[in-house]
């Protein structure tokens, strides 16, 4: 297997949460119906949470953007709403891809990890070629 592209991204925590609380705000349904129900089942800050996924959204596309050097872009700058992170019941985070994104990339293997540290959500994005079967 060989590695295609690594992207890296960070959110400020702050800023984010204030993003999501400015009166008449629609930021929150960027966020799949999975990431809100799954953001609010967690203990701890919300916004937090949903600054981390955001991240592993930009870390993606940024994967993706750095394996295309060179080449004209294939994807609009929207295609970070095609990008869901969910996790499972022990909070590992997966990548889930929807529309031209997962036509684009859907063939590839995600790696991503988010992390948080005082006010900074972060996430890394590894894409992968996944192995012949």
């Amino acid at each position: 297997m060989s590695v295609v592209g690594v992207g890296i991204d960070m959110v400020s925590v702050p800023e984010f949460s204030e993003q999501l609380s400015t009166p008449g705000s629609t930021f929150i349904g960027h966020f799949s119906v999975g990431e809100r129900r799954d953001v609010a089942d967690r203990t701890g800050d919300g916004a937090r949470n949903l600054a981390a996924r955001w991240a592993a959204r930009e870390a993606v596309i940024k994967a993706w953007s750095s394996s295309r050097f060179g080449l004209p872009p294939l994807l609009p700058e929207t295609a970070v709403n095609e990008v869901e992170i969910q996790t499972d019941a022990h909070g590992r985070p997966r990548v889930r891809l929807h529309g031209d994104l997962a036509n684009a990339i859907g063939h590839l293997q995600i790696h991503v990890s988010l992390t948080h540290d005082g006010d900074m959500a972060a996430a890394v994005a590894v894409l992968e070629e996944r192995p012949a079967d």
